[in-house]
């Protein structure tokens, strides 16, 4: 390489685009968020999980936090690790904690700023990353908008927390970049650990994507192979992924046992999607603005309407990806796309980016849109690539495409005629009106796009400037719209999401730490929103022991637990006191106007609500005279089983050899009871039956219940040796204690605790450690020396690489050194810091030593990193 005074000038000075990237980007992102956010009093609501999900698990977390309640959080479904069970949502992400400066009162009021902040943080990584490989800051620039704005981004307002790996990932791709290339040491560490600690299920998709990346660098000839290099390159990846420790050692041991992560795919449906439309939908994507999850227009028989399907660029389309694809042979960036594309393709393939889960998920399509960003702006630079052939086939794909699912016969009448036409979901006004506006959407920004190159052959900057201003004003009009319609879709933000949950408090009698509430047909996580411990949670990561219990009792969890109205004796099992529901019907009460659940009472209105007593309330702590073993229990329907452990704690065979002397087995009880003789099975399982049993637990309940920042203590008076059932979810990390003595935890029930007490007065102490999170903090702090020791040692090695460079002789012969600045020594000096061959410079007589240094080692980004194209060949040099 030979560098002179006009390249420094050309490359080196440049004036950099960050500051007017962001800026752009925040007031492009606050140009449609806050026309939404005035309309809701202040608040952003969209609709879905993003309503049910992320504005009260934000509130929750922060007022847990601040608190400095990190152990167990009874607020979360029956109870979760607090840390082990947030990581995935909000805990690792710098924008969650950005929020802890504020009161919690306010947090709904941010939701709306952090994802404006989101979008803006996030074009400026992807300039980041992308002004590496123009020649232009204006391009990246350009770039990083289209990145920060794509169809991914957008859906992704649905999934507030998945914006995290959006932003991150640019800066993970330009750490390995630097330390491939310039030998910068440390930042590719520390962004391991950044995606690590932000979100460990992305951060598994960006190893997978980092590894292929780096191969195809490899084979391309963009990196130069050497041992070394390759060796630190591990090394900081294992002291990146050892940083994340105090993070994803709880994380791991949260997430193992997790059913959504214990299947893979097999057979057929690991090479082909079982479902055709899929490949469709995963195509179109790429075509056309975005559907909005859960209810997509284009292709519903994919059912794949939470999966994350986006990546369409405002203006461009695919058209600049196309170009670049179909003319530039051999580069590394369009083999790079190829894989991907073909990854896209093949299920199990597609699943190496979320750890082989079963479902179809798309929640990596950023890594492809950052590679198609750059694609794009690559092939607006080259003067060489032609854009009309792209343009006429991204143009006739998106016209035609548009035109079979709007016009082609769907239905057929009686007599054989066409009934109706269109492809979309259905023929409601609605429907149609959203398949239109999507695709003129598309089709109207591919004619403006048509228009504008038109200018790109005769003023390149200018075409860049004019598409970076209509890339800007099509993001607002699009991302307005699709917003708007997932609005549409919600429940009614003012009187539902503002005035009956987010600022109305709702005041039940006693101590609301000593039961929970159940919610009838009302919004997921209303008592979250309300500040309640409930049975019902829309959460997908809990103890494997809540997710246990509800599948034994007949009641599927999923991603949320809500039970049905079968599972009474489980409302009574588990401390239910209260229910609500919205004060919009009478969906609870059958045709008589009776509860539908027997033993609910209705109590009063208030905030909206309808407010229900359970009579059949047992407290969070009790003791049994009789114990029921699973063979028994497994002989009863599944939705009789929590009424039987209302009346007997279930226990192992090995607990029955412990405790058998104090307990009796059920088969064994009498009239007094309230049941016959005989078998369980011959159990009337009935709501009188149950009024009986909640009150004997109740007479043998604990007289005191109370939380603490690490558990709970609890008191209980006995006239025999018992074994105390509380319905906290086991889980490992629990010790508990009686009268001050450590004791052993047993899990009953089949998901839940219990510790023998003596009879008398017995003080019983639970204390909630995280797994874990000592040994992850011991860890990463460990990691953090290690990662100081080895940036202060290679800045000694780097100042003794300046000295020997800038005063290969000592400084008396500093004017020889000017004079003979290609002489060998320079040159060895700079190939052993720089790892570069063929190393030349021509240095001006005038510049400083400060100036000339930094010709020595690459200045100001290091020219050796600005790729040329050969563009015969297409490979860089």
């Amino acid at each position: 390489m030979n560098f002179s005074a006009s390249k420094t000038k050309l490359l080196g000075v440049s004036k950099e685009k960050h500051l007017s990237t962001f800026l752009l980007a925040l007031l492009t992102a606050a140009a449609f968020f806050v026309p939404f956010m005035v309309a809701d009093n202040g608040y952003f609501f969209f609709y879905g999980d993003f309503n049910v999900q992320q504005v009260p698990f934000y509130q929750h977390c922060h007022e847990l936090v601040r608190n400095g309640t990190l152990g167990w959080d009874f607020g979360t479904d029956l109870g979760v690790n607090f840390i082990g069970s947030y990581t995935f949502y909000l805990l690792g992400s710098p924008f969650f904690w950005l929020t802890l400066i504020f009161p919690n009162s306010f947090v709904p009021y941010l939701m709306g700023p952090l994802l404006i902040l989101k979008f803006a943080v996030s074009a400026l990584t992807g300039y980041m990353y992308i002004r590496r490989f123009t020649k232009t800051p204006e391009a990246a620039r350009l770039g990083g908008l289209l990145y920060a704005f794509s169809g991914f981004s957008v859906y992704n307002i649905f999934f507030n927390h998945f914006h995290e790996a959006i932003v991150f990932f640019p800066l993970l791709l330009l750490s390995l970049e630097l330390l491939i290339t310039e030998n910068k040491r440390g930042f590719f560490a520390a962004m391991v650990a950044t995606t690590a600690i932000t979100n460990y299920f992305f951060f598994y998709g960006m190893v997978v994507f980092v590894v292929i990346y780096y191969f195809v660098r490899l084979f391309s000839g963009s990196y130069k192979f050497k041992v070394s290099k390759f060796l630190w390159l591990i090394f900081e990846a294992v002291l990146g992924l050892l940083l994340s420790a105090i993070i994803m050692l709880p994380t791991m041991a949260a997430v193992f046992g997790n059913s959504r992560l214990s299947e893979v795919l097999v057979g057929w449906g690991a090479i082909m999607y079982g479902k055709e439309q899929i490949y469709l939908n995963v195509l179109q994507c790429f075509f056309f603005p975005p559907d909005i999850p859960a209810r997509p227009v284009f292709f519903p028989g994919a059912e794949v309407q939470w999966s994350s399907l986006g990546g369409w660029f405002p203006l461009f389309s695919v058209v600049g990806v196309w170009a670049f694809i179909t003319q530039k042979k051999g580069n590394w960036l369009r083999r790079l796309i190829g894989i991907l594309i073909f990854m896209a393709m093949v299920p199990i393939l597609n699943s190496a980016f979320y750890m082989f889960n079963t479902a179809y998920y798309a929640r990596w399509y950023y890594m492809p849109v950052l590679m198609m960003a750059l694609a794009t702006v690559f092939a607006i630079e080259n003067s060489k690539i032609e854009w009309k052939s792209a343009y006429n086939w991204v143009l006739g794909i998106t016209v035609s495409v548009s035109a079979v699912i709007g016009l082609f016969p769907r239905e057929l009448d009686s007599d054989g005629s066409i009934k109706s036409f269109g492809l979309y979901t259905n023929d409601s006004d609605f429907y149609i009106y959203r398949f239109l506006a999507t695709a003129i959407i598309a089709i109207v920004s591919l004619i403006v796009l048509g228009i504008l190159l038109k200018l790109l052959k005769r003023n390149k900057m200018q075409f860049i400037k004019s598409a970076t201003a209509i890339v800007l004003v099509l993001s607002v009009i699009y991302s307005a719209y699709f917003i708007g319609t997932g609005k549409s879709h919600s429940y009614e933000v003012k009187d539902v999401m503002i005035d009956a949950l987010t600022e109305k408090e709702l005041s039940l009698p006693g101590d609301k730490d000593t039961y929970r509430i159940d919610v009838y047909d009302s919004v997921d996580n209303t008592a979250m929103y309300l500040g309640y411990s409930s049975i019902n949670a829309f959460h997908s990561i809990v103890p494997v022991s809540v997710t246990n219990f509800w599948e034994y009792v007949g009641e599927e969890r999923g991603v949320a637990s809500r039970p049905t109205t079968n599972a009474l004796g489980a409302r009574t099992l588990l401390g239910v006191k209260f229910l609500l529901e919205r004060n919009v019907g009478t969906s609870f009460t059958s045709d008589l106007g009776e509860p539908l659940m027997e033993g609910f009472e209705f109590y009063s209105s208030e905030a909206n609500y309808k407010i229900y007593e359970n009579k059949n309330y047992a407290p969070f702590g009790f003791t049994y005279d009789f114990y029921t073993t699973k063979e028994q229990a497994d002989t009863l329907e599944e939705s009789d089983r929590s009424h039987l452990m209302c009346k007997a704690i279930l226990l192992s065979e090995e607990q029955i050899k412990k405790y058998g002397y104090f307990l009796k087995n059920i088969e064994e009880s009498n009239d007094s009871f309230g049941t016959p003789i005989g078998s369980v099975v011959n159990f009337n399982f009935d709501g009188e039956e149950l009024k009986n049993d909640a009150a004997r637990l109740r007479a043998n309940g604990i007289s005191l219940f109370e939380r603490t920042k690490s558990g709970f203590t609890a008191e209980i008076t006995t006239e025999t040796d018992q074994l105390v059932f509380f319905s906290v979810p086991f889980e490992e990390g629990w010790r508990a204690t009686v009268n001050g003595k450590e004791t052993e935890i047993e899990q009953v029930n089949v998901g839940f605790m219990a510790v023998f007490v003596p009879k008398g007065t017995s003080t019983i102490t639970f204390d909630y450690e995280t797994p874990g999170l000592k040994i992850g903090a011991f860890i990463s702090v460990l990691a953090l020396l290690v990662l100081l020791i080895y940036l202060f040692t290679f800045f000694i090695i780097k100042r003794s690489a300046q000295e020997a460079i800038l005063y290969p002789e000592g400084e008396e012969l500093l004017e020889q050194w000017k004079e003979e600045v290609a002489s060998e020594k320079f040159k060895e000096a700079a190939e052993s810091f720089l790892e570069v061959e063929d190393f030349t410079l021509e240095l001006p007589k005038e510049l400083s030593d400060e100036e000339m240094y930094g010709e020595a080692i690459g200045f100001n980004r290091g020219f050796w990193i600005n790729t040329e194209t050969d563009e015969e060949e297409g490979n860089e040099k």
